[in-house]
């Protein structure tokens, strides 16, 4: 056994293809988080997740199938990469899970898998999976040529699990006592190809995520937890998330690829920032725009990353017209920051994370009731609603009920009277006054005598 301090409670699952690691890991952090499917090679990259069995909390990785050896596919770049990601995934864990297929009984590439682990010096448990009723428990002495522990487990069928994590657990190291700290979730999305996972890659100064020319390389949504050293030495934790390039919905075929689609759509939802990363070469299109629909209605931060700048390099193209043509092709990006990087050669990549790190600030914004009222007054003293029905909107106060967005509150005589073109003004003076560049603002109009509007937006 390893008794490496350094290591963390990190449990690594392998194996060679379609044996269920990624049921497994399901089952293990309780969420449908990696894809699972009957077509092999789904699980390319590593994905992490945090779990707790037996009282215990520890972090949980799956990983690509082991496939390389097999079928010795040595120029096979997708598959050469996510070898390399099963190996980075053993040397960062304190434990691991072979995962095997009961029903297939021993075979070849089990052996490799285990030869791979016994280099390793890791502690390992075999998984031997699909045994979905007691009477196949008996084919785990298949497996003992392995040299591992192995215990019959269905991972669909949640049976046998706690057994296997009983003997697992203990080789983790001590937990720290330590609270995880709070993380900004941050979501890179885009087409296909634009260079999301080579900006994760140079950000975090580590090949976290494959990156291929192959379209549709990135199948999982992949958490990768961040750090950034802020000037005043301080620390800000970020997750930052790569997802599926997402196509055009007629050009989406597979299930594979549509349940992608999904969980990139999914991953906007449920980010405090949405990175949207462009291609410099190919500009914006109708899938920017679609993708920008998406964060709009979401109400999400953002910050546009036009990449592969190096490109434009002995060009006459220049940054700012790109920009303004840009802003006139999405012109309902508003202030949303605009950053031009290359992740290929390094350039702006830090400063398009400060950049973020700004925008992930102002989200939590305050906004001191006095001034907000005074910005508002003064909106409405500049630009006052038209009449309606002979009536014309009349503003009491306002107060501040939210934050990540920030969300204002207007008591007004009747919801009713307010207007897009005015809610669009007031919008812009409050961003204007509080600097809410590239963050959202969510207005909702209430009456004074207690009826309500639904949000503006």
């Amino acid at each position: 056994m390893d008794e490496n301090p350094k290591l963390e409670r990190v449990v690594a699952i392998v194996g060679r293809p379609n044996v269920g690691k990624s049921a497994l890991f399901n089952r293990l952090v309780r969420r449908r988080l990696a894809i699972v499917h009957s077509e092999e090679g789904v699980t390319r990259d590593r994905l992490m997740a945090r779990a707790e069995w037996l009282g215990q909390r520890f972090r949980v990785v799956d990983t690509g199938g082991l496939a390389l050896m097999d079928r010795a596919k040595s120029g096979d770049e997708i598959q050469q990469a996510t070898a390399e990601q099963v190996r980075t995934a053993i040397e960062d864990s304190a434990a691991v899970i072979l995962v095997v297929d009961l029903t297939a009984g021993l075979q070849p590439m089990d052996i490799d898998v285990a030869r791979l682990l016994r280099k390793s010096g890791r502690p390992v448990a075999v998984a031997a999976n699909k045994a979905d009723l007691p009477a196949q428990d008996e084919k785990t002495g298949d497996f003992a040529p392995l040299g591992y522990p192995v215990f019959p487990v269905s991972a669909s069928h949640n049976r046998g699990i706690e057994e296997l994590m009983a003997a697992v657990l203990p080789h983790l190291p001590p937990e720290s006592g330590e609270p995880e700290p709070a993380r900004l979730k941050v979501a890179v999305v885009g087409r296909p190809n634009v260079g999301k996972s080579s900006y994760i890659n140079r950000l975090t100064g580590k090949n976290r995520v494959i990156v291929s020319d192959v379209p549709g390389t990135t199948r999982d949504t992949i958490d990768v937890p961040f750090t950034l050293k802020a000037a005043d030495g301080g620390e800000r934790h970020y997750t930052l998330v790569d997802t599926a390039g997402m196509r055009k919905q007629g050009r989406v075929h597979e299930s594979v690829e549509k349940f992608s689609l999904f969980r990139a759509e999914q991953c906007i939802a449920e980010a405090d920032i949405v990175v949207l990363v462009m291609d410099a070469e190919a500009g914006p299109g109708a899938q920017e725009k679609k993708i920008a629909a998406l964060i709009r209605e979401h109400h999400k931060a953002c910050v546009v990353l036009v990449n592969k700048w190096d490109l434009a390099k002995g060009t006459a193209v220049k940054a700012s017209d790109y920009e303004e043509s840009m802003r006139q092709e999405l012109f309902f990006l508003g202030d949303i920051p605009v950053l031009f990087a290359s992740a290929a050669s390094g350039y702006q990549i830090r400063r398009s994370f400060e950049v973020i790190d700004a925008v992930a600030s102002r989200l939590e914004t305050k906004m001191p009731t006095g001034v907000l009222n005074r910005v508002i007054r003064d909106a409405f003293a500049k630009s006052q609603p038209p009449f309606s029905r002979g009536k014309q909107l009349k503003f009491y106060y306002a107060t501040q009920t939210g934050s990540n967005p920030p969300r204002v509150t207007l008591f007004v005589n009747d919801p009713k009277l307010s207007t897009p073109a005015h809610q669009a003004f007031l919008t812009a003076r409050l961003r204007e006054a509080f600097d809410l560049a590239g963050v959202p603002l969510v207005l909702r109009y209430r009456s004074s005598h207690g009826e309500k509007e639904p949000d503006a937006r």
